[in-house]
């Protein structure tokens, strides 16, 4: 069956979905919408799923909610700016490294905000530093 794997960020489970059905697209099995014109919070264990089984770029916002820099880029990240104009195109999420020290152990994250793109289950660029919604989407490609 053609489409694209997509994990479902709310219930972490993977998906096949029509190409021509990706914005309408709901969880076989708990029914979220699985492309959203809003960031999507996430945990560390969902994160690692989606960024392997994906085939949709997956673009993650590290942060942190006492970092000033992160709360400047948050709403040109998440609110309907860049999403908006990626939805279809990119997945993006956010993770909360003080809620999930692990995640930054593990993606090597040294400073926040930082953002990571995986595509086909590997890194494929990483910026570190706030952005505005035109560059992020210009960075995402």
């Amino acid at each position: 069956m053609a489409g694209k794997k997509l994990t479902c960020l709310d219930c972490a489970q993977v998906n096949r979905v029509p190409e021509e059905r990706l914005m309408d697209a709901k969880c076989g099995t708990c029914g979220a919408k699985l492309i959203s014109t809003k960031a999507v919070a996430v945990d560390f264990a969902t994160l690692q799923k989606a960024a392997k089984n994906d085939e949709l770029p997956l673009v993650v916002d590290f942060w942190a909610p006492w970092c000033g820099p992160c709360k400047m880029m948050g709403p040109e990240f998440s609110t309907g700016q860049a999403a908006d104009v990626l939805a279809g195109k990119a997945r993006l999420v956010k993770l909360n490294t003080e809620d999930e020290p692990k995640a930054g152990q593990v993606y090597g994250i040294r400073g926040i905000p930082t953002m990571i793109r995986f595509d086909g289950g590997k890194e494929k660029k990483r910026q570190s530093g706030a952005m505005r919604a035109g560059e992020i989407v210009g960075w995402v490609g």
